[in-house]
């Protein structure tokens, strides 16, 4: 329950940091990608183990991206995840500012991290 929890607060964080705007060199690239990230992270919320619910959990507090990443590293879930989100916020920054090729560069690293 707390891994699809973590797969849909990851997708929502990542929906409102787009910006809205013209489009850059690789935009279509980063959806792309951006889509097979999405994939993976639920790929990996519905295959791993559960935690029991926290003290926290029990009194209806929402959990924050920063809870939900803790509990994620404590299941060994998360890490190649993360790293795609982090190459594609570079790859995001680089294609604001045009610059092609390090958004490939980003997005490469945002490929290798999803394939393992």
């Amino acid at each position: 329950m707390i891994n699809r929890r973590i797969a849909m607060a990851a997708a929502c964080a990542l929906i409102f940091m787009v910006q809205p705007g013209h489009a850059g060199p690789c935009s279509d690239d980063i959806a792309r990608i951006q889509a097979q990230v999405d994939d993976r992270i639920d790929a990996i919320a519905g295959a791993g183990p559960s935690a029991p619910e926290t003290r926290a959990a029990r009194l209806h507090r929402e959990p924050t991206p920063g809870t939900m990443a803790a509990a994620e590293q404590k299941l060994g879930e998360g890490g190649p995840a993360e790293a795609a989100l982090a190459a594609l916020a570079r790859a995001r920054a680089a294609d604001a500012a045009g610059d092609r090729a390090a958004c490939e560069q980003a997005l490469g690293q945002a490929r290798q991290a999803i394939a393992r």
